[in-house]
């Protein structure tokens, strides 16, 4: 029995409790937030028997194997390091870092420690997007040639204290939803030899939609992240044989449509739960086998991707605060 520790209680950690209980040989044992009180509610909704408000306390105890760090973006480099200190696995929400250097220093620590560590890049492990990059690896549309990929949502009306919108926690729609379309083109088409990327940006100082474009040898990616109003989230993947569409909201599809010979058919992959179950069966069977990361989502891809959203900030002028 793997046991899981969530760090933070928001609504991605419900979330993440719910896929858990899908997932035979894993538990939820512990809860940890700034709030006893909301960490012992989320405990007693999910079954969980300890609940901290003190994240060392959690790191300390011996009720977890691995901890799940379901926390704003700024803090996952501290508080997965501190974890690691304390010989705890990590599955660390994703982006790993605000940056290739916060990154390095966490796969550094889990080195030193002889610890798992993996981003959660959920959608890595959507069955849906592994059959599609099967059926592109194996040829089915030939030589990949140009890829589309967006991700937005209305954002402006949130809370200008909160994660979105606040520069100080490095909000804006790339290092929260920019980082999915980055994903596939490296899953598909790997680094590319250019990018370009322009911002538009709100008035508190945070990124709030990008247009990107990547290029390769034979390709092009054509991307999109935003809060300034909502996209389609279809996934266009073309090549000299036929194209293949990730079905809406392509990050979590259960499904993709293969338009090939002129002829046009939608295959049903479905998924268990919301989907995060993949990525912690994933996580699961890798502590079990003893491994320290994983290779369906390695270290060298957290880093890559890391370099990618590092590139696109460069391009495009995104900086916070916080960083020298």
């Amino acid at each position: 029995m793997v046991r899981w520790g969530i760090v933070g209680a928001g609504n991605i950690a419900h979330t993440f409790a719910k896929d858990l209980a899908l997932v035979e040989g894993n538990r939820l044992t512990a809860v940890a937030s700034r709030s006893l009180e909301k960490a012992t509610e989320f405990a007693n909704t999910y079954g969980a028997e300890n609940s901290f408000g003190d994240y060392d306390a959690l790191f300390k105890s011996d009720t977890v194997d691995v901890v799940y760090i379901a926390t704003p973006h700024t803090s996952h480099a501290d508080l997965s390091i501190r974890a690691m200190d304390y010989k705890k696995h990590v599955l660390c929400e994703k982006p790993m870092g605000i940056n290739s250097g916060e990154v390095r220093k966490m796969l550094q620590k889990a080195k030193e420690n002889n610890v798992f560590l993996m981003e959660a890049l959920w959608t890595r492990f959507n069955p849906t997007i592994r059959k599609v990059k099967q059926l592109i690896d194996q040829g089915t549309i030939g030589k990949t040639a140009y890829l589309k990929a967006d991700f937005a949502f209305y954002g402006l009306d949130r809370d200008e204290q909160g994660r979105i919108l606040n520069p100080d926690l490095a909000g804006g729609s790339v290092l929260d939803i920019g980082i999915y379309p980055i994903f596939l083109s490296y899953l598909i088409l790997g680094i590319p030899n250019k990018i370009t990327a322009t911002s538009k940006f709100h008035s508190t100082g945070v990124e709030v939609q990008t247009a990107m474009i990547f290029e390769y040898e034979a390709a092009h990616s054509l991307l999109f992240s935003g809060l300034a109003s909502n996209s389609e989230m279809k996934a266009e993947i073309s090549g000299s044989k036929g194209t293949v569409f990730i079905n809406s909201r392509w990050h979590e599809a259960s499904s993709y449509v293969l338009d090939k010979d002129g002829t046009s058919e939608q295959i049903e992959v479905g998924k268990k739960g919301k989907g995060y179950t993949y990525e912690i069966e994933e996580v699961s069977k890798c502590i079990n086998e003893g491994k320290l990361e994983s290779a369906l989502w390695s270290h060298q891809n957290t880093i890559d991707l890391c370099s990618l959203l590092d590139a696109v900030r460069e391009q495009a002028g995104i900086r916070f605060p916080f960083e020298s």
